[in-house]
């Protein structure tokens, strides 16, 4: 049992709403041992159910029959994402993460309908990762620095994965090599900070545009020190509540506060500069810093984290593609191995990291 190969695949939407990526993950081997590799990703737009799906998670009032279709309509989605992914092939499991409407420990909601994916792709379907941690006493999140861990085994000087999603995660881990059980425990993991929800809120609210495409406006704009200063004071208080972040921390606030007396550009630069700095301030100790989610493509917001990390400890940044895995396709390859620890019952979350006081075995299925 311990050498079979699986191929796996992991879908995920992140809470920007900006898409699904779907990966397909080749895994060799059995639980805390199996040795990923990735094949192959895709990523599609959510199209109609994207603005239905925000407002949801802006917990705007809509009839629960609404929500039902919705959640109907991004199951289909992600079958058709899936079936094209493997191009006639099959697979053994696919994981699917839903999309997070609703997060205030001890109550999360990761909505969909897996049923459409299970009826199109005739493969089990593991989904609801989240809700035994929760139930268990735990944050529910994060749940992917196990798969770091698996991803990065053969790192050998202290490591970082940063995920720049809606919003910052960070995964710290000590290198070294060797067993990953060995180093289970040196693993320290936490959300940071709001990251894409707050540029695209800049986006949306002070740009005229979805999101700030490369971050071409915010290379334009001049930090704004009065209203980093302001930033710097919400964001350090995200980092250390203590808690996971969700619905209520995506700083839209902070947008509208300041954006009368800046201009577009200069509310993005100060974003990016704010929240590349609480990144660094979370990250300290690591020598290489692995860039993951949609900011990675924000060159604002990584050339701010570059210099501040250069200048801070001299630490590096590496592409997360140096170790065949490209950073665009890592929570929905994470995803593929998270399915995978949960089919060999292996407890995906960790206790110094949720807050749960025994990891338990996460994941609901539905079987063809």
């Amino acid at each position: 049992m311990t050498t079979r190969k699986r191929l796996v695949v992991g879908c995920m939407t992140g809470t920007s709403l900006d898409g699904l990526d779907a990966a397909l993950v080749e895994i060799d081997g059995f639980g805390l041992g199996m040795t990923p590799r990735f094949v192959r990703g895709l990523s599609r737009p959510l199209g109609s159910t994207g603005p239905a799906l925000r407002r949801i998670a802006q917990q705007t009032p809509m009839p629960a029959g609404d929500i039902a279709r919705t959640a109907l309509e991004l199951g289909e989605l992600h079958a058709l994402a899936v079936a094209e992914l493997l191009s006639g092939a099959r697979c053994d499991l696919i994981c699917v993460h839903g999309q997070t409407v609703f997060h205030q420990p001890p109550v999360s909601w990761q909505l969909i309908n897996v049923f459409p994916i299970v009826r199109t792709l005739a493969a089990p379907v593991v989904f609801d990762l989240r809700q035994a941690d929760l139930v268990a006493g735990g944050q529910g999140a994060p749940i992917t620095p196990i798969a770091d861990a698996i991803w990065l085994r053969a790192v050998r000087v202290p490591w970082a994965v940063i995920n720049l999603g809606g919003f910052c995660n960070v995964t710290l881990g000590g290198g070294g090599g060797g067993s990953v059980g060995s180093h289970l425990g040196a693993i320290r993991a936490s959300d940071v900070c709001a990251c894409n929800q707050l540029l695209d809120c800049v986006a949306r609210e002070a740009l005229g545009c979805p999101f700030d495409d490369r971050g071409s406006h915010a290379l334009r704009g001049t930090v704004n020190p009065a209203a980093l200063a302001d930033l710097a004071r919400l964001l350090g208080d995200q980092q250390h509540a203590g808690r996971s972040l969700g619905t209520g921390d995506e700083a839209g606030h902070w947008v509208r506060s300041h954006r009368a007396s800046l201009s577009g550009p200069d509310l993005a630069a100060t974003a990016c500069e704010g929240i590349a700095a609480r990144i660094i301030e979370s990250v300290r100790g690591a020598s290489e810093l692995y860039l993951a989610g949609g900011g990675e493509h924000n060159h604002a917001l990584v050339a701010a984290i570059s210099r501040l990390a250069a200048g801070a400890s001299g630490a590096s940044v590496v592409p997360l593609a140096s170790l065949g895995l490209p950073g665009a396709f890592r929570e929905a390859a994470h995803f593929a191995v998270l399915g995978a620890l949960c089919q060999d019952r292996v407890p995906i979350t960790l206790p110094a990291v949720t807050g749960v006081r025994v990891a338990p075995i996460s994941g609901a299925w539905v079987m063809p």
